[in-house]
């Protein structure tokens, strides 16, 4: 009786030159990583939450402490954001929510990397099931984040529409966008050390340039900055279909979450051709 196996060829030609055959591999490694990625991300959220005193409320404190401070600055009249279409509290709890989940989007890959570094090197295994891991976590954190501020709405009576049933398509495109940012970022964070700190700096200028705690500009050099933002659409789009389901960047939404589905397969290449570098490079 004949038994099926798979033959790896390997061969010291870069696989760039064979697109066909990496996109069959890539498509091949992507269901193979699927059921090993649910596995690394039910242990790892075990873990995470089981060796924490405060648990989940970790996922949404750094959200609370901004909006607590910002709304407290608001009050006290040392900053003016003009008015917000519902009560900035709340609307500063879910903005900080949705940009700390594109932040932890960014740094997924990195972080995936870090935390499997040793599996990496003593392990063959399709290396996308630590990106399928680090993505559950973030969607995991996301939807606690989503929980602490329905509670906040509730508090402040803040009204939605039926167009939220339509949400996780924004939030999903922000995700994508973080991701396919972050995967480009992977080599060039492993091999040029120096880079980790000014992509830091470079996230907290992007932060201030982001409609994340005031509303976006209307006029003045600002708002031309904010438009030109390719997050801009994003968030705004997630946090309109969160709340008032008045859409102010539609086109602008579907045009970057086309081009963030494009970037983030060329990232999954730039992902794969990298990781051989980068496991010799941290061995």
């Amino acid at each position: 009786m004949k038994s099926s196996r798979t033959e790896v060829v390997y061969t010291p030609s870069s696989q760039i030159y064979h697109p066909k055959a990496l996109v069959k591999q890539m498509y091949d490694d992507l269901l193979e990583s699927y059921n090993l990625g649910w596995q690394l991300l039910s242990r790892d959220i075990k873990a995470q939450y089981r060796e924490s005193f405060l648990g989940i409320f970790w996922a949404v404190v750094p959200a609370a402490v901004a909006a607590v401070g910002f709304a407290t600055a608001a009050n006290s009249g040392i900053i003016n954001v003009g008015d917000t279409p519902i009560p900035y509290p709340a609307y500063v709890m879910l903005g900080t929510s949705l940009w700390q989940t594109f932040v932890e989007a960014c740094n997924g890959p990195q972080q995936a990397i870090i935390a499997y570094k040793a599996l990496l090197l003593q392990v063959k295994f399709p290396h996308e099931a630590i990106i399928w891991s680090k993505l559950g976590q973030i969607l995991f954190s996301l939807f606690i984040k989503l929980f602490f501020v329905t509670i906040l709405f509730i508090l402040f009576q803040v009204r939605v529409t039926w167009l939220v049933i339509f949400s996780p398509i924004p939030l999903l495109s922000l995700v994508l966008f973080g991701t396919a940012f972050g995967l480009f970022f992977v080599p060039i964070l492993n091999l040029v050390q120096d880079i980790t700190r000014t992509l830091q700096f470079g996230i907290l200028a992007w932060f201030l340039i982001t409609p994340v705690v005031y509303p976006a500009p209307t006029e003045g050099f600002l708002s031309i900055i904010v438009r030109l933002n390719p997050v801009t659409p994003l968030l705004a789009t997630a946090r309109e279909s969160l709340t008032t389901g008045q859409f102010s960047s539609l086109s602008a939404f579907w045009l970057i979450s086309l081009f963030s589905l494009v970037a983030l397969f060329f990232g999954w290449v730039v992902f794969r051709l990298s990781i051989p570098y980068i496991a010799e490079r941290i061995s």
